[in-house]
């Protein structure tokens, strides 16, 4: 039974999320749904940050955790689910795009039952990073063992389905890694020990070595297509405008993330072929840079604060029970470091260009 046809008969009685509206602009949804047919994509698997937990750190001993309003303020119901947004993150319209699943669950979410395993989960932790180092400042799930969690659905995954088909899934998934953030903005830029052992040229190599090594894991668990995203211009978060007190983007930061950028491309052209595997990168750096230097061209209006509380330093913890803004959809920030839902819909337009072009085309 191929990994298609084993969801068709998972999902038998049930139907294909709707077609979502507003999504992706210029990519024709029905078309990607087929293409992920003919692909016999079976799910999405999730590995990275904030920018792509939907609530795994809610049951950590972290202070790392959205879990609490305003967060969630426009997720289906106004639930705090422990995404770091107002709504869904982009890995959740990418799977409702592809048309399996509305969210992205969490693998450590409680709520989370056998069968929805076949449809795709997400490990990752938000304060991580490349780096383990990085997760272990803030006491969260290190992408080490967001890769042992991987091994772990595996082994679910043959206890449902059987172990032959749990195989074919996988390889059928598409992975998406989106991290990178933290290890600067978290790790290097604020506490000593890596600083001490590497120059940022250094550091940002080493970090690579880390993102290859995950890949080459994931590939022997059996994954053969592939999707990185690429750290944002950290020098525009409005907490790094804050402390840095200017009012434009950090240059110095957003120069580190646009090298650490260019090494993740050139990591994944020569990676791909040396394993086999298909690969895309999302360039989340230029598509938000764009949404800052061009606000009305996506609707945008606010480009330099979050809508939670002042907007300038509050993020997680100190955002807890503050006041918004009257109108999220017209922010790139919901918080000082994290994008607003309208803003992950703009950047799963990306992703999902991606995918049909590098991965299913």
């Amino acid at each position: 039974m191929t990994a298609a046809a084993l969801l068709l008969f998972l999902t038998a009685g049930m139907s294909l999320a709707p077609l979502p509206t507003g999504v992706a602009v210029g990519m024709d949804i029905s078309k990607l749904r087929q293409l992920a047919r003919k692909n016999n994509v079976s799910c999405i698997l999730v590995f990275g940050d904030s920018s792509v937990d939907p609530g795994n750190n809610n049951i950590l001993p972290t202070r790392m955790k959205g879990n609490f309003p305003p967060y969630g303020l426009n997720f289906f119901g106004g639930r705090s689910t422990g995404r770091f947004s107002d709504g869904r993150l982009a890995t959740d319209f990418i799977g409702e795009a592809i048309g399996y699943t509305k969210v992205i669950p969490g693998f450590l979410d409680p709520a989370l039952k056998k069968a929805d395993l076949p449809h795709g989960v997400s490990f990752a932790s938000a304060a991580s990073g490349y780096d383990d180092f990085t997760a272990n400042l803030s006491s969260v799930i290190s992408l080490r063992n967001q890769l042992k969690y991987f091994m772990h659905y595996k082994i679910h995954m043959g206890k449902l389905v059987g172990k032959k088909a749990a195989e074919e899934i996988i390889r059928s998934s598409v992975v998406v890694m989106s991290m990178g953030t933290n290890d600067f903005i978290q790790n290097y830029y604020l506490d000593q020990t890596r600083p001490s052992q590497y120059t940022i040229e250094e550091y940002q190599n080493f970090l690579i070595t880390c993102m290859s090594s995950a890949i080459e894991v994931i590939h022997k668990l059996g994954t053969r297509k592939l999707v990185i995203v690429g750290v944002p211009p950290i020098g525009c978060m409005p907490l790094v405008r804050t402390l840095m007190d200017t009012t434009s983007c950090y240059e110095e930061y957003n120069r580190v993330s646009a090298t650490f950028n260019s090494k993740i491309k050139h990591t994944l052209k020569a990676l791909g072929p040396t394993l086999a595997m298909k690969t895309a990168y999302v360039d989340a750096y230029g598509i938000i840079q764009k949404a800052i230097d061009n606000p009305k061209k996506y609707g945008l209006i606010e480009t330099s604060k979050g809508c939670c509380g002042t907007g300038t330093v509050e993020y997680g913890e100190s955002c807890r029970g503050l006041s918004t803004c009257k109108d999220p959809t017209k922010y790139v920030f919901w918080d000082a470091v994290h994008p607003t839902e309208k803003m992950y819909k703009i950047l799963a337009n990306e992703a999902i260009a991606s995918l049909a072009t590098d991965l299913l085309s």
